[in-house]
């Protein structure tokens, strides 16, 4: 007899170490004496009893925000899960919020049969979009559907929206399971070890580093300037520098940072070129924001749009070489949509599975208003309400940014 079931009462410890003090590397201590208190989560994963009768379910999947690799691997392994449950109407919902009230966009009947190979391929096969209309309008929708399960795949913003489409279920006493999966290549949801499409994002950016190394190393006083994305935290451009090895200069947005001056990142990169001949800068999108003119623009979904910090570094840099009479070849590239329009790799495509399946577990036992995902090594469910509180930024007081510093061998720029 099979005994793959996860009992109710199964918990997984959201943190693992006692720190001794504040000042151990990376302590978050909850007082001054960094007290140890064990905080336990629902462990994710196939109950022995269920809430639904799977012959009576519409299932609904909706993809949001930008693309991220792996998506498609979400949905696929979510409709093969609701039909190994026995769910036989399942839809998509295209182009995000956007298809539950924009007129001309109908829900897609997805089965194992159509999704089979869309693993294959980036982006999103139900199509993605930012914001949406009000809460009410998704939840008048979601009830003239008939749905009793809805699957959203999204960011920190889609996390926020589907907590609020929970809440109005709830309020209106609807028997609907809302469940979402984590998806932003940044990895900066908090309390998770890691999203899906990051390891992708992070394996890709390589490329881009790689040829940035390349270029400026077969120039006469070449630099590689390399900007990756990264909303809130530098995650990306940390993780990406450490794992090249190419990498002279990393900046991110939890570490502020001068471009001129005696200690600024400029002054470095003249030291770069005197004693190595050549270097390779990496930038977080969101780093150095202070330096730079406010745009006070915002995208659809209410975040600002940043100024541009790889432009304004290439200009800041060519100019001030060019005063000081000193050649520099300066070599500017921006993989962002490259980075995340690619299909998942294999570590990515693993994730993707789990937490498809543990999405489809979770609605099944009657859970809403959690996300799916994984947490010190282990799979688990945890409330929207607790992630979406802020995002997660590099700790510049952890281990793995003075892993990146001892890589790269850069001074602060202060």
């Amino acid at each position: 007899m099979w005994n793959g079931y996860v009992n109710n009462a199964d918990r997984a410890l959201l943190k693992v170490i006692k720190y001794s003090s504040p000042t151990s590397a990376g302590a978050e201590c909850i007082d001054p004496d960094c007290s140890w208190v064990e905080q336990w989560v629902h462990r994710a994963g196939p109950r022995k009893e269920i809430y639904f009768e799977p012959e009576e379910v519409k299932a609904a999947i909706v993809t949001c925000g930008g693309l991220c690799p792996g998506l498609n691997d979400v949905i696929r392994q979510i409709v093969f899960t609701l039909e190994t449950y026995g769910v036989k109407n399942i839809v998509g919902i295209p182009f995000g919020y956007r298809g539950f009230f924009e007129k001309g966009l109908k829900e897609m009947p997805l089965s194992r049969c159509l999704v089979e190979n869309i693993n294959l391929n980036g982006g999103s096969f139900l199509g993605v979009s930012r914001g949406g209309a009000k809460t009410s309008e998704i939840v008048d929708s979601i009830q003239a559907r008939r749905i009793d399960m809805l699957f959203v795949l999204g960011g920190n913003g889609t996390h926020a929206g589907a907590n609020a489409i929970h809440e109005e279920c709830r309020k209106r006493k609807l028997k609907v399971s809302v469940v979402a999966v984590p998806k932003t290549i940044d990895n900066d949801i908090l309390l998770m070890d890691k999203t899906f499409g990051f390891d992708t994002a992070v394996e890709e950016a390589q490329r881009a580093i790689n040829s940035a190394y390349i270029e400026a190393r077969s120039a006469y006083h070449g630099i590689g300037l390399v900007k990756l994305m990264g909303r809130s935290s530098g995650f990306i451009a940390m993780h990406a520098s450490l794992s090249s090895g190419q990498v002279n200069v990393c900046l991110i947005p939890e570490v502020p940072f001068t471009l001129d001056g005696e200690f600024g990142v400029l002054r470095h990169l003249e030291h770069l070129l005197k004693t190595k001949g050549f270097c390779v800068v990496c930038v977080a999108e969101a780093a150095g924001q202070d330096l730079l003119q406010k745009s006070g623009a915002t995208d659809a979904s209410g975040n600002v749009i940043f100024s541009d910090i790889g432009v304004h570094m290439q200009q800041k840099i060519k100019m001030h070489f060019k005063d000081i009479g000193v050649p520099a070849d300066v070599k500017y590239i921006d993989p962002t949509y490259m980075v995340r329009a690619c299909r998942a790799n294999a570590s990515d495509a693993i994730l993707c599975t789990v937490l498809g399946q543990n999405a489809v577990h979770g609605a099944f036992a009657g859970f809403s208003g959690i996300t799916s995902c994984i947490c010190n090594t282990h799979y688990v469910y945890l409330p929207i309400t607790e992630v979406i509180k802020a995002p997660k930024r590099v700790n510049p007081n952890s281990r793995m940014w003075h892993r990146c510093l001892t890589s790269t061998g850069q001074p602060d720029f202060h």
